[in-house]
């Protein structure tokens, strides 16, 4: 990289995630991350997730932050993966289940040396859970 070239550091601040009915995945992520809403109004949704916003947004609204591009058609399969790394994964997928959560793939252990489960939310966004096995 050129010295001279003016650098930024990234770090993830939001992900936008486009729902077809806010009310339902409102609902659907007050329960699983067990938080009300940083916000909310007739077209957004936002979570505090750490130091990341998940902000969920009315299909709609969609258009007018990809364009040019248009937003993919919805529940044509997941076209990405949010993850959620843990300590305990059993215990995380135990919980999660109580609170109405039907996962997809029950935990597993990865060669790449993580034991992962995966679930869909209402608009099949896929989520996974993730624990580090410690295995070089």
């Amino acid at each position: 990289m050129d010295t001279h070239e003016q650098s930024f550091t990234p770090a993830l601040s939001a992900i936008t995630l486009l729902v077809d009915d806010l009310q339902t995945s409102r609902e659907f992520y007050s329960r699983v991350f067990a938080e009300d809403p940083l916000w909310s109004d007739e077209k957004s949704t936002g979570f505090g997730l750490g130091s990341v916003v998940l902000n969920l947004l009315v299909t709609s609204e969609g258009p007018r932050l990809v364009t040019p591009a248009e937003p993919g058609d919805p529940h044509t399969g997941p076209r990405s993966q949010l993850a959620i790394w843990v300590d305990d994964i059993d215990t995380v997928v135990e919980l999660l289940q109580r609170r109405g959560v039907t996962f997809d793939t029950m935990p597993e252990d990865k060669p790449w040396g993580m034991r992962v489960a995966t679930f869909r939310d209402p608009d099949d966004h896929s989520w996974e859970i993730a624990q580090d096995l410690g295995e070089a």
